[in-house]
């Protein structure tokens, strides 16, 4: 078999890995008979002005000398052109035979046409292509028997690609068919060789799975539609199933990080926010950050890959556009990569997790309250904490400081430039802290846009992934009807705080400190059901105050601080602006 030199050593093992492959679908025949074979041909003349019909796999291993020449030659030089052809041959695709080219960039197919008698062409022929920014794996493809794992016999090559449509990705293939080892064998090398090329691709991952997110399908998922992407793109997955709650952390802080290019999540919201928070704190620890002060942090050294397999995946859709299993994996593969803004919280110095967003008041005590219930199924669980909280719903007596987003000179307010990376204790704006108090009902703050099927213009629709800050919502005291309509306008196109009672700031940092609780969750009797809201909060004995810190509840004993750091984690995926889902409307309001 002729085999061109090569300059790659990827492309040698590459190859070397489906090469004894390749040789057991050679037909077995005797030395003597394969001799005269190869002496007949020899002996054989073409005719000139002669016209021959052949399969096309028969052209292909007829025109193979020229084309393995032509590939030596690229060989030997460094490409300039990305429309210089690399190699030549044909294959049938489809029903048809095609004329095949492969440059630097992409790879383009036309049909051979038939010839009339007067040496004319019948019809143009139409030229279909494929670029290899959106390829990601070649296999080689073979006919085998039943219960056969290897061997069999040699059909070509398989190209498998990513197109896109809106927001969405999807995994295509294309069945280049030739029986030419020769023929396959020197095509395969040289899409090995353009595919490692590609540097951002990540080639080896550390995958977590919660298999207990939902509706317990995480596993299945990821075995189903995310493993079998990732092993035709050639990607070392090492897989781990957490058993517990903080499992993922605990192994994020003690293995090596340095053999992989990347994390990866599947799972909801929560699970996401333990890997990232795990893998900034590891960034921390290896920077030798003191976490128990405010310091300035580091970022996290490798990307971050979500896989939705959750109830709302806020981070997933806010990411991706969409909860959708292959694309998120398709942004994987490709390396996609989409720096975000992260929050740091703190409490009397020291650091307590960071995460994308928090919500205090009615969010912090409907997720507290939904954990109190854990043997419910999760969406009824969610429905019911959100029916008993708004029947209960009372404000928190609270002082806010936050230090807002610098005016520019027309009086808007100016979004941190895109790769920036001054922190709050970094800068000097100019700006002064504004501390203003009273009872409110909730208090967001969001560095993401919390995109998500029942908001999809976004729970922050004004901030984005990486403009350098936070979106601060407050939603005063008012009746339970008037905040009920604020809850609806979210799944809807209406603007959300076009309510007297709702403010919106864009903040880079905010202080909250609580002056009483209200403990909503005792209170379940049938003599409050009908109470207003105006009334006086209810002053609790407990020292700890809930936060919901993306779908994961922290319990806060006193003031927090809540800093935004621009870019401090990157994402596997792309910035888009709103979910592109049908709005799911929730049942309970």
């Amino acid at each position: 078999m002729f085999e061109s030199p090569r300059k790659s050593i990827n492309v040698r093992r590459a190859w070397s890995e489906s090469q004894e492959e390749l040789h057991e679908t050679q037909p077995v025949s005797p030395v003597e008979k394969s001799d005269r074979a190869k002496k007949k041909k020899k002996k054989r003349k073409p005719q000139p002005g002669g016209k021959r019909s052949a399969s096309a796999p028969q052209l292909s291993t007829e025109a193979l000398s020229d084309t393995v020449c032509f590939a030596n030659v690229q060989d030997e030089c460094t490409l300039t052109n990305n429309d210089e052809p690399i190699v030549r041959g044909i294959f049938q695709i489809g029903k048809r035979s095609h004329d095949v080219v492969l440059t630097a960039s992409r790879v383009t197919w036309t049909p051979i046409q038939p010839e009339t008698p007067t040496g004319d062409a019948s019809s143009q022929a139409k030229e279909a292509f494929v670029e290899l920014k959106d390829v990601f794996g070649v296999k080689v493809k073979r006919r085998r028997s039943v219960g056969q794992q290897s061997g069999g016999t040699l059909l070509g090559l398989t190209l498998f690609y990513c197109k896109r449509k809106g927001s969405k990705l999807k995994d295509h293939e294309i069945h280049l068919n030739n029986l030419s080892v020769d023929h396959c064998e020197t095509w395969f090398k040289h899409l090995k060789a353009l595919l490692n090329g590609f540097h951002q691709r990540p080639k080896s991952l550390k995958v977590f799975v919660n298999p207990m997110s939902h509706k317990k399908e995480a596993l299945r998922i990821y075995m189903d539609e995310v493993a079998p992407l990732f092993k035709l793109a050639d990607i070392d997955a090492d897989l781990t199933v957490t058993e517990r709650k903080g499992h993922a952390l605990s192994v994020l802080q003690e293995c090596l990080l340095e053999k992989y290019e990347g994390v990866v999540c599947v799972g909801g919201d929560g699970s996401v926010a333990e890997v990232a928070h795990g893998l900034l704190l590891r960034a921390q620890m290896d920077a030798g950050r003191d976490t128990d002060s405010i310091f300035t942090p580091v970022q996290a050294a490798l990307p971050l890959g979500i896989i939705p397999a959750g109830s709302t995946d806020i981070v997933a859709c806010s990411v991706h556009g969409r909860r959708h299993v292959v694309t998120a994996a398709l942004h994987i593969i490709m390396g996609h990569r989409q720096p975000v803004d992260v929050c740091s919280f703190s409490s009397l110095g020291r650091l307590l997790r960071f995460g994308f967003s928090a919500m205090f008041g009615f969010g912090g005590h409907a997720l507290a309250f939904a954990e109190r219930n854990r043997w419910m199924p999760p969406s009824q669980r969610r429905e019911f904490a959100l029916i008993k909280m708004l029947a209960h719903l009372k404000p928190e007596d609270c002082e806010l400081s936050f230090l807002p987003l610098k005016p520019t000179s027309d009086g808007t307010q100016e979004q941190r430039k895109m790769g920036s990376r001054k922190d709050v204790r970094d800068t000097d704006d100019g700006g002064s802290w504004q501390t203003t108090q009273g009872l409110f009902l909730n208090i967001s703050i969001m560095a993401i846009p919390c995109l998500c099927s029942m908001a999809p213009r976004g729970l922050a629709p004004n901030t984005r992934l990486n403009n350098g800050s936070m979106a601060l919502i407050l939603a005063r005291n008012t009746s339970r009807s008037d905040f009920v309509k604020h809850l609806k306008r979210y799944n809807s196109v209406n603007n959300q705080f076009s309510f007297s009672f709702v403010e919106t700031y864009t903040v880079m940092a905010v202080k909250l400190r609580p002056k009483t609780q209200g403990n909503w969750a005792d209170e379940v009797s049938e003599d409050n059901e009908e109470s207003d809201s105006k009334s006086v909060p209810i002053i609790s004995s407990e020292g700890s105050y809930p936060w919901n810190i993306d779908g994961d509840l922290l319990e806060a004993p006193s003031e927090l601080y809540i800093r935004v750091h621009p870019e401090l984690l990157t994402l596997f995926g792309e910035n888009l602006e709103e979910a592109e889902e049908s709005p799911i409307k929730c049942s309970c309001i």
